[in-house]
């Protein structure tokens, strides 16, 4: 763990009871777990958030869990009782912010709904995270990110023209949803700062994916258009693309104007670094295929390394397309504390994600691992429990 591993952090004092399970919920509450708010993690009992059984284990557990849940305590609840429903509203009572992300209702359908809680604690801030929001016309339907991605107008874009839509390989959606969230309690919380009250903060995961959309709507207002998938290109920016190397592929980012001299100066073709037809953008775009052709021409007969050096030397953005082995690896990654060291209780030596933002006074830390299931029982819940 980092050296600040026992600075308390920004959100230090702020209580979270996080009743979510899965990515969006949990990863809104890691956010604000990293940055010293204590995180109280409930779980059914037994078997705990499916996550602690996701992907690739190690003795039984996610390794994914010793990120999405590090720096909180745990408890078990059968929210389904309503003796622990009942402890679940004291807690709740005691909470600055309480995070769920179970369907939309549910929340009520267990006595746990924002006008009950608040009515004990009217400062509480309730982030709601679900697919389609709390309201309107598809609020009951099942929403993962998946879905969040193609109604959010990301899915359409992603892929080769003419083929399928194709997903990045993470869940995009609940991560923007969480972020999203993250910023809302944020929010809320300065609010409750003037006024002493509380709110709900709605994050729809669609919501979040289409408002990361850029001017994909007001081109369709204004002109009709409807923006199509370009594959590695981004439309109407150029040049910008992945190019073919003699052993594999780099990304370029060549579309600022003196950029974009650069870059073909530095592949020999000053001829269209030169052309006053080509010195902005819109004229670029225009001409874009003859641009990644060009480009093509140059990178493909050069191996990867001598093609970021030479762009690199010459203040190109250019960068290879990295895989886990290469961020492992990487020195800027290690430079910049994002990559820490933790030992798990399992004695597992394992590198996960530092913590961003970087904050110059009061940053964030691991200060703790992930919980073991029920860990914080005896510390939080009446009576002896066990997980």
């Amino acid at each position: 763990m980092s050296e600040v591993a026992q600075s308390s952090g920004p959100l230090a004092g702020l209580k979270v009871l996080e009743l979510g399970q899965l990515i969006a919920g949990p990863f809104a509450g890691k956010t604000l777990a990293d940055f010293g708010a204590e995180v109280i993690k409930v779980e059914p009992p037994g078997t705990g958030d499916p996550l602690r059984q996701w992907r690739l284990l190690h003795q039984g557990e996610s390794v994914w869990w010793q990120v999405q849940s590090r720096n909180k305590k745990s408890v078990t609840l059968d929210l389904r009782q309503e003796a622990d429903r009942a402890i679940a509203r004291q807690l709740a009572g005691e909470a600055d912010v309480l995070i769920e992300n179970f369907r939309p209702g549910l929340m009520e359908d267990w006595g746990l709904g924002y006008e009950t809680l608040a009515a004990a604690n009217p400062g509480l801030i309730m982030l709601r995270i679900s697919g389609y929001g709390q309201s309107g016309p598809y609020r009951d339907l099942p929403g993962f990110a998946v879905v969040a991605e193609a109604m959010g107008g990301l899915r359409h874009l992603m892929g080769e023209p003419g083929r399928p839509p194709v997903r990045a390989g993470v869940s995009l959606g609940d991560t923007l949803a969480a972020l999203h969230g993250v910023i809302g309690v944020l929010l809320a919380l300065q609010a409750r700062a003037r006024t002493g009250r509380g709110q709900v903060v709605d994050v729809a995961l669609y919501e979040s994916v289409f408002n990361c959309m850029e001017s994909l709507l007001p081109e369709y207002s204004a002109f009709g258009a409807v923006r199509e998938p370009a594959g590695s290109a981004l439309p109407g920016i150029a040049p910008s693309n992945a190019y073919r190397c003699a052993d594999g592929q780099v990304v370029i980012g060549g579309n600022g104007d003196s950029i974009f001299k650069r870059l073909m100066t530095a592949i020999g073709r000053e001829d269209l670094g030169q052309d006053p037809l080509l010195a902005g953008n819109a004229g670029r775009a225009a001409r874009v295929d003859e641009l990644d052709a060009a480009i093509t021409a140059w990178t493909v007969q050069r191996p990867v390394s001598v093609v970021v050096d030479t762009l690199q030397a010459a203040r190109v953005p250019v960068g290879r397309i990295y895989t886990a082995r290469d961020i492992a690896e990487d020195p800027h990654y290690r430079a910049r504390d994002m990559i820490e060291r933790i030992v798990t209780a399992s004695g597992l030596a394992l590198d996960v994600p530092g913590v961003v933002p970087k904050l110059s006074a009061t940053p964030g830390a691991i200060r703790s691992l992930a919980p073991r299931l029920g860990e914080h029982n005896a510390e939080l819940l009446p009576g002896e429990r066990k997980a």
